[in-house]
C-alpha cells in the first residue's frame, strides 16, 4: 500500500506494514481479521508459520547465508488492542478501521485508541520478515492473541511452537529503556446482589455523569494520579448521601480491566422537591473536584441533570446506600512502591468496571503487584470489605510476574547496542505492568529475554500516541541486536 496518510515516514516498511494494520479490526478475543492477515503476509512472502489451538503464530524466517549455526532468536508481540472511544465517536471495533493521523511529532487515532500498543510491534517484526539484508540467525516471530484481557494466548502456548532461547518482546513504551521484569495481575469479579421495584409517584428519574477524564494505561500511568471516573462518581454519590434521600436506578462506568476509567454514570430517584438543592450540590462538588484534578485531567465535569422516562424501577434505599459505601471502600491507585527500584510501583488496584444488571450489580477490579504474596492481600482485603455487604468475589486465574535477572547474557547484549545506537547507557528497569516475559518464562524456564520500544504514551486510552521520532532507533536496534546475537 503506497498512498497513504504514514506513507511519508521513516521506516518505510514499518510505517506501511502499522498502517494497514490499523485498517484490520483486532479487539481482544476477536483476533480472526488480524490473524488472517498475518498469515496472509507469511504466504505472500513464501515463509513458514504454523498456529496453536489459542490462535498464536510463529512465522520462521531462516537465518542468513553464513549464519545456520548461530542461536535462534524469538521476536514477540501481541496482536490485539484495547478498543476506547471518546463519547462522540461512532465505530464499530469489530468490523470498522482505525483512522490514523499525524499530530505534529505523534501518530494519533481519530476518536480512539490507535493500536500502537501493540499494533508497532507487529509491524516491526513482519518489516524484519520481508528484509533480505539483514544478518541474523534463524528467526521465529511470535504473535501471541488476546494479550489485553488476560494474557490467555502466551498462558495457552504451546511449548513445541518455539525453539529459540533468546527472546526480544517488543511490548513496551519507552524509548532507550530495558525492561527485565514486570508485575503480576489478577482480576476480581464482584457480584452485588439487588431487588428492585418501581420508582414512587414523587420521585424523579435523574442523571448524574462523570466524563472529560483523561483515562490511561491501569498499571503504568497508575502513579500519575489521573481521576478514575468509578470513584470520582463514588465519591460524589456518597456526599450526596450525607444530605439526600435518594436511591439508585443503575450505575455503569469503565469498558475494560486494563484502563484507568474515563466515564461513569449512574441514574438516580430523587424526590421530587429536591431537585433543586441536587443541582447545588453536585455544581459545589464540580467546582471542586475539577479544579482538584486540572494539573491530570483537565476536562473532567460532573454533570446532573433530569433524565424523565415514563416508569422506572429503583434499588431499595437501604441497598443503594451499602452499594455506594461498597464502592468508597474498594481499593484504588498505588497501595506501595517499590522499596528496591527508586519511583516503581509495587503494588495497584484499578476499580476498572461498574455494571448494572436485572438482579446484580458487577464490579470489575484489577490487582497488580511484582510481588505475589502483596497481590494475594489486596485481594483479600477486597473479599473482606465484600463480605460486609453480602457481596461475593470471583478471581480470574491471573498471571505470573517476571523476576528480573541483571546477569543475563542478552541484557549485556542489549546494553552494548543501545550505547551504540543511543549514545549513552540505557536505563534498565522493571515495569508495573504485564509482560507475557512472566508467562513464558515460566513455559521455557532457560528463555533469556528482554523487552523494549519506542515512545508510546496514554495507550488504552483514545489519546493514545507513538512518537515518530523514536520508530526509527527503535527499529535500528532490533536490527543491530539481531546481528550482535549472531
Amino acid at each position: 500500500m503506497s498512498d497513504h496518510v504514514l506513507k511519508d515516514l521513516e521506516p518505510k516498511r514499518v510505517f506501511d506494514y502499522f498502517y494497514e494494520i490499523t485498517q484490520v479490526p483486532r479487539p481482544s478475543k476477536k483476533e480472526e481479521k488480524i490473524r488472517a492477515y498475518i498469515k496472509g503476509v507469511a504466504q505472500k512472502l513464501n515463509s513458514d508459520w504454523s498456529e496453536d489451538a489459542a490462535g498464536n503464530i510463529v512465522i520462521r524466517k531462516p537465518a542468513a547465508p553464513g549464519y545456520e549455526n548461530k542461536p535462534v532468536v524469538v521476536l514477540q508481540g501481541h496482536l490485539d488492542m484495547v478498543c476506547q472511544k471518546t463519547p462522540d465517536t461512532q465505530i464499530d471495533f469489530d468490523n470498522d478501521p482505525i483512522k490514523p493521523r499525524i499530530d505534529g511529532e505523534w501518530v494519533k487515532a481519530t476518536g480512539t485508541t490507535l493500536g500502537a500498543d501493540n499494533g508497532i510491534a507487529v509491524a516491526t517484526m513482519l518489516a524484519i520478515l520481508e528484509d533480505t539484508t539483514m544478518k541474523h540467525g534463524a528467526l521465529e516471530l511470535l504473535f501471541t492473541v488476546d494479550e489485553e484481557t488476560g494474557l490467555t494466548g502466551a498462558l495457552k502456548l504451546e511449548p513445541s511452537m518455539l525453539k529459540g532461547r533468546y527472546l526480544l518482546n517488543l511490548d513496551s513504551e519507552d524509548e532507550g529503556v530495558l525492561f527485565i521484569g514486570c508485575s503480576g495481575g489478577k482480576d476480581g469479579v464482584i457480584h452485588f446482589p439487588i431487588k428492585r421495584k418501581p420508582a414512587k409517584e414523587n420521585e424523579a428519574r435523574c442523571l448524574i455523569a462523570i466524563e472529560g477524564g483523561v483515562g490511561g494505561h491501569s498499571g503504568m500511568d497508575i502513579i500519575l494520579g489521573r481521576a478514575n471516573a468509578n470513584k470520582i462518581l463514588t465519591r460524589v454519590l456518597y456526599e450526596l448521601t450525607k444530605e439526600f434521600k435518594f436511591k439508585l436506578s443503575d450505575i455503569k462506568g469503565g469498558t475494560v480491566r486494563n484502563a484507568i476509567p474515563r466515564d461513569a454514570a449512574a441514574h438516580i430517584a430523587v424526590r421530587k422537591e429536591d431537585i433543586g438543592a441536587f443541582k447545588v450540590r453536585v455544581q459545589k462538588m464540580h467546582n471542586y473536584l475539577s479544579a482538584k484534578y486540572q494539573s491530570t485531567d483537565p476536562d473532567l465535569k460532573i454533570i446532573f441533570k433530569e433524565a424523565p422516562i415514563a416508569q422506572f424501577t429503583t434499588i431499595k434505599r437501604s441497598r443503594s446506600v451499602e452499594l455506594i459505601r461498597l464502592l468508597k471502600s474498594l481499593p484504588n491507585g498505588v497501595q506501595a512502591m517499590s522499596k528496591d527500584v527508586d519511583g516503581l510501583v509495587e503494588t495497584s488496584v484499578n476499580l476498572a468496571t461498574i455494571e448494572t444488571h436485572e438482579k446484580e450489580i458487577i464490579i470489575g477490579s484489577s490487582h497488580r503487584s511484582a510481588i505475589e504474596e502483596e497481590k494475594r492481600d489486596i485481594l483479600d482485603q477486597v473479599g473482606a470489605i465484600c463480605s460486609l455487604t453480602h457481596a461475593t468475589v470471583k478471581e480470574t486465574d491471573g498471571y505470573p510476574g517476571w523476576k528480573p535477572n541483571p546477569q543475563s547474557k542478552l541484557l549485556a547484549m542489549t546494553k552494548k547496542v543501545f550505547k551504540e545506537i543511543y549514545g549513552k547507557n540505557p536505563k534498565v528497569t522493571a515495569i508495573h505492568a504485564g509482560l507475557e516475559c512472566g508467562i513464558i518464562g515460566e513455559k521455557f524456564t532457560d528463555m533469556d529475554m528482554i523487552s523494549f520500544g519506542p515512545t508510546l504514551r496514554n495507550v488504552h486510552s483514545p489519546d493514545e500516541g507513538l512518537h515518530i521520532p523514536t520508530v526509527k532507533p527503535f527499529y535500528t536496534a532490533v536490527q543491530k541486536l539481531l546481528e550482535t546475537i549472531a
